[in-house]
This record gives structure tokens, C-alpha cells and sequence, in this order.
């Protein structure tokens, strides 16, 4: 081969199913590394700045290709060494454990800055400093497993990285407490005492699906829910049983209940009541820290009408409603709504009312039902708001919103779209609820600009 030949098969664009060595140099939104070769970008999962691996390109596009680190040829000086690994792999749920935790927090306040920045085109704003997450380790109240089989043997833990057919076994989990590990361990035993069989999606035959594993983190409790294809198995040793009919993912199906049906919690001051597929955040302990955030941005003097978007189980609106004069809820999971009213007697607090609904078609009935507020708190899942419920929060003229956000590429967008209709940006506050992964929580505070309206 000439040397211009070798030139150029360095510069070429990568194709699908190409190894290639790549050295790492910045971060991307959503944790992969980035590479260049020749000005072509490669986005790279596994891949931390000052790394050089090998990698597999798994998808290209006219502009960027996506690849998968295979092998870490070179470690980046300031890499830290892995300390949760299965099958000898860093944990799927750690991706940025090589990572020292400070440059981590870094990342995630430069993420949260250039999204509102570039995306949103707003710069007149305080970003203000992360808040760390109280524990970096054992932190998550919930994790899901998959089943899967490695050789002869069951096993019970996560998709390899960038695999959606091969299941690493997640003993010893770091992610987990050692009560929720020691119960995937057990639901793991039972099923190979038994000899039963994974789910293949491929062949969609087998029978075992998931297992999530919930815990009341000051509470002691601890509820596990097994989901399985349709058939006839001996009786699980577990809290629920999910039966999920058709050849496709997911954990939602007919419930039946073998033991708690749900689990109870302390969080942001309140004792919160948890049905199986509610939202609670992940992190019990930093969402104190979260909903203290909300609290500050909210400045309530005790008479403030508050409307809840996306309430799920009450945790923001109850904790809010010691200081405010009466808090709505909408939330369009009904089971939700009946944990939240159970929370709101649970708690002894008369002024806080729930509605199922979509935010969407909801928000227009609660005003003319109750009259407009004057604090607006969001929650919405992590495709952000959409136009429409944008629209409809800006109808409602609230003196001030609160948008609690876990992604702030649908963040920015939002907050352009608010401060289009009269709004300002004034604070956001990121708050790490998961340690060892790029995602980020952020707290942002939008007040209405005089004579706007």
C-alpha cells in the first residue's frame, strides 16, 4: 500500500462494523466520548477525554458515526480505576465511574451551561454550583435486571454495554444497597433451582423477563416484582408478578400480588405511600436536596395558589404545601393520583388536591376550576415539555415557574419557548441525582417580566 493510500484510508469515513482507534477528547450530552478523525466526529460509548481505545462502529451518518469501545488501549492520566465490574467489564449503570467524582460534577455544570447556552440561546441567567449527591455509591432505591443466560448458567443483571441480547450478571452491584443485591441473588437461585428459562426476544421463546427491586431506603422496606412471558411457573418468592403477553420489552402487564403492593418512603419532609410503577426519584436521599432546591425557588409566603404538572406521587406539591395556600396536582397515571391523595391524608394536609389528567388537556380546566396560580412547578418526564403544554402554562400567567428538569437538552428548548412568551430565566441549579452516569437534574427558576402581559 503507497503512502497516500494509508493516508487516506486514515481519514476515510469510517463504515459500520469498522474497528478503529480513536483517542478521546471531550465529552458529548448523554456521557459518550468524543473522537475526531480528519474533522469527522465519532460520538463513543466507553470512551472518557484522554482515553485511546479501540472501537466498533456501530451506526454512520453524513456528519458523525457512533461507536463502541472494545478495548482501552491507553488510559486517560486522570482515569481512576473501575471499582464496580461484572464479567469483568466496568457496570453498564457506572459508564463514567472512571471518572474522579469532582471532574464528573464539573462535566455535568458545563453540560447544564452550554445546553441553556447553545440550545437555548440564553446567557442572562445564574448558573449557580452543583449540588453533589449525598452518596456516590449505593445510592439508587430502584433497579431493574434482565434475565439472561451466560453458558449453562442463569443469570440475572444488566445488558452488556450496546447489546440488547447479551446480559452481564450484576452481582455485587455497586449502584445497590446490599439488601437489594442479596434479593436479585435470591430471585436469580430460585429461577435456576427451577430450571427455568430466560426470554429470547430473538426466538421469543423462555419464560423469565425482569426483576426490579424497590426500597424504602428509611424505611427498611424492600419490594421485589418479577415480570415473566405468559406460563404456568411455580410460585415466585416475590412481592408482585407482572405477566407480559406479546414478543416485545418492558415491564408493564397485569399485576397480581404475592406479598406489599406497595412501599413507603420518607422523602423532602413527607412519608410518601409508592404503588409498584409510580414515579419516585431514584435517589432518596439527594431528592432532599432536590425538593429543598424547588422550595428555595419557590419563595411561598403561605397563601400562593400552586399547580403541580406531572405530580406523580404528591413528593413536590406535598412538601410545598406547608407554605403555600392550596396545591393542585395533575398527573395522567390515575395510580399515581391515588397514592398522592393517599400521601396527602397520610400526612395530615387538607390543602392539596389531585386531578387525572393530561397536562395538556388539563391545565385550561384546572384554572377555570380553581383560578390561575401563582406558582407553576413542572416535572415532566424527559422529553421535556411540549409546545402545547408550554402554551397552556403560559395562558395560565403564573407569577413564577419552577422547572425541575432531568435533561437539559429538553430543558433549553423549553426555556426559550417561556422566555418567548414573557418569562425570564433567572437561576438554575444542577443537583447530581446519579453519581457515576452523565445524567443530570437541574432545578430552574423562570419569573414573569413586568408588563409582559
Amino acid at each position: 500500500m503507497t503512502d497516500a493510500s494509508e493516508a487516506a484510508l486514515a481519514t476515510a469515513k469510517p463504515r459500520r462494523g469498522d474497528e478503529v482507534e480513536l483517542q478521546i477528547s471531550d465529552l458529548a450530552h448523554g456521557g459518550r466520548g468524543i473522537a475526531r478523525r480528519d474533522g469527522y466526529v465519532v460520538f463513543v460509548a466507553g470512551g472518557l477525554p484522554g482515553d485511546r481505545v479501540r472501537a466498533r462502529v456501530d451506526r454512520r451518518r453524513r456528519d458523525f458515526a457512533e461507536a463502541t469501545a472494545l478495548e482501552l488501549l491507553t488510559a486517560s492520566p486522570d482515569r481512576i480505576s473501575d471499582r464496580c465490574l461484572h464479567d469483568g467489564e466496568p457496570c453498564p449503570g457506572a459508564p463514567w465511574q472512571g471518572l474522579p467524582y469532582e471532574r464528573q460534577l464539573a462535566e455535568k455544570e458545563r453540560q447544564v451551561a452550554e445546553a441553556l447556552r447553545r440550545l437555548g440561546r440564553l446567557d442572562d441567567f445564574a448558573l449557580e454550583p452543583i449540588v453533589p449527591a449525598v452518596e456516590t455509591w449505593r445510592y439508587r432505591n430502584k433497579l431493574e435486571y434482565s434475565f439472561g443466560r451466560r453458558g449453562a448458567d442463569l443469570v440475572l443483571g444488566f445488558h452488556r454495554r450496546g447489546s440488547w441480547s447479551e446480559v452481564v450478571d450484576a452481582g455485587g452491584c455497586l449502584l445497590a444497597s446490599e439488601r437489594a443485591d442479596e434479593a436479585r441473588a435470591q430471585l436469580a437461585a430460585w429461577g435456576a433451582s427451577h430450571g427455568l428459562e430466560p426470554y429470547d426476544r430473538r426466538r421469543r421463546a423462555g419464560t423469565l423477563r425482569n426483576l426490579v427491586v424497590r426500597e424504602g431506603r428509611r424505611t427498611g422496606q424492600l419490594q421485589t416484582r418479577l415480570v415473566t412471558s405468559e406460563a404456568e411457573i411455580p410460585r415466585p418468592p416475590v412481592d408482585l408478578h407482572t405477566i407480559v403477553g406479546g414478543p416485545g420489552g418492558g415491564t408493564a402487564g397485569p399485576t397480581g400480588a404475592l406479598g406489599s403492593e406497595r412501599i413507603v418512603e420518607r422523602v423532602g419532609g413527607i412519608e410518601v405511600e409508592v404503588s409498584a410503577t409510580a414515579f419516585l426519584q431514584t435517589n432518596t436521599e439527594t431528592a432532599d436536596r432536590l425538593y429543598a432546591t424547588v422550595g428555595e425557588f419557590a419563595r411561598l409566603a403561605g397563601d400562593e395558589r400552586v399547580f403541580d404538572l406531572y405530580c406523580g406521587v404528591g413528593t413536590i406539591g406535598l412538601a410545598l404545601a406547608p407554605s403555600a395556600g392550596e396545591v393542585w396536582g395533575i398527573e395522567a397515571v390515575p395510580e399515581a393520583v391515588a397514592d398522592a391523595e393517599l400521601n396527602a391524608e397520610r400526612n395530615g394536609i387538607a390543602n392539596a388536591e389531585f386531578r387525572a389528567a393530561d397536562a395538556r388537556l388539563g391545565l385550561r380546566p384546572l384554572v377555570a376550576e380553581a383560578g390561575p396560580p401563582d406558582l407553576v412547578v413542572v416535572d415532566p418526564p424527559r422529553a421535556g415539555l411540549s409546545k402545547k403544554v408550554v402554551r397552556r402554562v403560559l395562558e395560565a400567567e403564573p407569577r413564577r415557574i419552577v422547572y425541575v428538569s432531568c435533561n437539559p437538552t429538553t430543558l433549553a428548548p423549553n426555556a426559550a419557548q417561556l422566555a418567548e412568551g414573557g418569562y425570564r430565566l433567572r437561576r438554575v441549579r444542577p443537583v447530581d441525582m446519579f453519581p457515576q452516569t452523565p445524567h443530570i437534574e437541574c432545578v430552574a427558576l423562570f419569573e414573569q417580566v413586568a408588563g409582559s402581559r
